[in-house]
């Protein structure tokens, strides 16, 4: 799936969607275990491990994306755009952002650890859920400063500097180690109506398909872990 226009240079709508995507996952995620943690939602097994799932998809998802961005993106800006920025502080970003991922993961697992044969007690389930969502809280600061503050600095870069050719690269990179049964669903999700037109638009036919063959699948596990 080409997410860019080789009329008009770089097409940063796929990328955008992807922050928007990963913030809002994670406000909503946090949100959810706070409300585990008062006790206003009614966890089981099943549901604690299907939020594992979740999670760790997410997680994984944003450690990718910061990877690429590091190993494949920041070259292309050195190399197009080196005199218009300095991405030392954003690179520093993505290093202190993988122990609040890994603190996330352990928390989540935790919570399912509570789960043991004959039902846990009320108290530990609200504790571990407790730690998810000051984890999740933390994660989510986080991104929201970090996505804020890059966008601000590269998206005008990229848009003057970067060939179409070397966006593409990117763009690629960043497919190919996703999860595209969980990410694809989700930039449906977030997507703005007239952002979803422009995304099938300029990647034909696939997109549509693709969505098809995995929202189902997705929408089961998401009514499993948030309700609905």
């Amino acid at each position: 799936m080409d997410t860019t226009d080789s009329e008009t240079g770089p097409n940063l709508v796929g990328f955008r969607i992807n922050h928007r995507t990963m913030r809002a996952d994670t406000r909503r995620l946090a949100d959810l275990s706070d409300r585990v943690a008062a006790g206003l939602i009614t966890y089981d097994r099943r549901r604690a491990r299907a939020l594992r799932t979740y999670v760790w998809l997410l997680c994984a998802g944003i450690h990718h994306h910061h990877r690429m961005e590091d190993e494949v993106l920041w070259p292309v800006l050195e190399r197009s755009a080196a005199a218009e920025i300095d991405l030392r502080e954003l690179s520093d970003d993505h290093a202190s952002l993988d122990p609040v991922l890994d603190e996330v993961r352990a928390a989540v697992d935790d919570l399912v650890s509570v789960f043991a044969p004959g039902g846990p007690a009320e108290h530990r389930v609200r504790s571990a859920a407790r730690r998810l969502a000051t984890a999740l809280a933390q994660l989510r600061d986080a991104l929201d400063e970090h996505i804020e503050e890059e966008e601000r600095l590269i998206f005008p870069v990229i848009r003057r500097y970067v060939s179409v050719a070397d966006w593409d690269t990117v763009e690629r990179a960043v497919r190919k180690g996703g999860a595209l049964r969980f990410e694809l669903p989700r930039i449906e999700r977030y997507a703005e109506p007239a952002e979803l037109d422009e995304l099938k638009r300029i990647a034909g036919p696939v997109l549509r398909l693709t969505l098809a063959a995995v929202r189902p699948g997705f929408r089961r596990r998401e009514a499993r872990v948030f309700g609905g």
